[in-house]
């Protein structure tokens, strides 16, 4: 196995943000196995979209021989990282902290080998929960220049609205971090979002002072879609990786519906697919690259989902609202279905509607509750209020909106009620029994 490429190919596959020392780096890489980490901080009980860069980034590293380490932040999740805030984080108990570590140690087994000498998952209140805190000052605090703390754009920021001196020791506690996993693991790499990056030199420097070793550095971008919204947003919120929080199936149309300009560069990120064939969709257009969205919603899925839930997705997506033929010499290393996705109908309830009613416009909440849905146009308005009514991929905010021809696909109008409840109403000359 060639270490070193593991650097190429992070950097083909657009991963690389900044690196402290780009050329020893690479020759450290080429020697043999590195440890490396990346942290994250468990304030919630799932991860979401907006972690993958970096689960992604140590899946890559991984695949080349390389050790990771998953440090989940039980202590400094009880601090709480300025950088990128814009106010103070909420404090969590130990307790909430420690479940939601449990949870996202099994999201993360998703995405990396955790088997003997393949990576670890560690907590860092292993070490910060038994700091004394004259001996750190001394020993770890010595080491930092306020004044050189305060030049860093995410103290600047806070300054502008308050900055506690708990989140203040943050960058302390994180190289803090670093210089543990040397000293216990012989961790020599640190990877972060790019927002970390002053954190990460923090903990390079320290290791570097008191332990006389080169330790590195490297930071992913942070990503927005073409759009410029931010990566795993959505009107609704967040896209969890959690399938009690979005399921499968709402996971699998989040990258369906992907921006074009998107497509090529996600497909880099968000799936294994070798590097060469994903170089090979950029210039695609049309319905081609519309099959290059399936490609993406389907390897993502089955990465975060397994196997079965992307092609029970793609089937139910199939059903309702047309499957998509994926061409033999597409992307063809993925196991996506391609022209025989079966369109399980028997998935999504189906009511007949006329055409020609539909051409005159119908009321959708009238609709709804003629056949039986919701019980009442009250219901159909709460429905709306709390954000949990779709027409197609459109989210419905007017409780008097009129379904036209527009609305339907191949002849079909999908609605969406709440997260996991889909009906199909397909459009016919005359419905059979008038």
């Amino acid at each position: 196995m060639n270490h070193r490429e593991a650097y190429q190919e992070l950097s083909r596959r657009g991963f690389i943000q900044q690196v402290t020392e780009p050329e020893p780096l690479q020759e450290l890489l080429a020697k043999g196995p590195v440890t490396f980490y990346v942290g994250i901080d468990p304030t919630a009980d799932s991860l979401h979209v907006g972690h993958l860069m970096a689960v992604m980034g140590m899946m890559q590293m991984q695949k080349f021989g390389h050790r990771p380490i998953a440090i989940v932040g039980g202590g400094t999740a009880m601090v709480g990282d300025p950088s990128g805030k814009s106010e103070m984080r909420k404090m969590l108990t130990r307790e909430e902290i420690a479940a939601n570590s449990e949870k996202i140690k099994q999201q993360l087994g998703r995405y990396l080998d955790f088997s003997p000498g393949k990576a670890i998952m560690v907590d860092n209140y292993e070490w910060l929960g038994e700091l004394k805190y004259i001996e750190f000052l001394r020993d770890i605090g010595r080491h930092f220049s306020v004044n050189r703390m305060l030049t860093y754009e995410a103290y600047k920021i806070r300054m502008e609205k308050g900055l506690s001196f708990l989140e203040f020791n943050y960058q302390l506690l994180q190289a803090y971090d670093f210089l543990m996993l040397h000293d216990r693991h012989g961790c020599r790499l640190q990877m972060g979002g790019d927002d970390q990056w002053a954190n990460i030199l923090a903990g390079t420097d320290l290791i570097r002072r008191v332990r006389s070793v080169d330790a590195y550095g490297l930071t992913f971008p942070l990503l927005t879609t073409a759009t410029g919204a931010k990566m795993g947003k959505t009107e609704s919120g967040a896209v969890w990786l959690d399938p009690e929080k979005t399921t499968p199936h709402e996971y699998f149309q989040y990258w369906v519906n992907s921006d074009d300009r998107d497509v090529a560069r996600f497909l880099a990120f968000f799936t294994p697919l070798p590097a060469a064939e994903i170089e090979a969709v950029a210039g695609l257009e049309g319905a081609e690259l519309n099959a290059a969205k399936v490609v993406l919603a389907f390897e993502a899925t089955a990465l975060t989902h397994g196997l079965e839930a992307a092609q029970a997705a793609q089937a139910a997506a199939a059903a309702a609202f047309g499957g998509r033929e994926i061409p033999a010499g597409l992307l063809p290393s993925s196991r996506v279905g391609r022209g025989g996705v079966a369109r399980d109908a028997a998935a999504i309830p189906s009511s007949e509607i006329a055409a020609t009613a539909l051409a005159a416009g119908v009321r959708l909440a009238d609709l709804l509750v003629e056949h039986g849905l919701l019980a009442s146009k009250g219901e159909v308005r709460r429905l709306i209020q709390g954000g949990g009514l779709y027409l197609g991929e459109e989210r419905v905010e007017d409780p008097g909106r009129v379904m036209t021809p527009a609305d339907a696909r191949e002849g079909v109008v999908v609605v969406r009620l709440g997260k996991k409840r889909y009906h199909r109403f397909i459009l016919v000359q005359t419905i059979a029994g008038a």
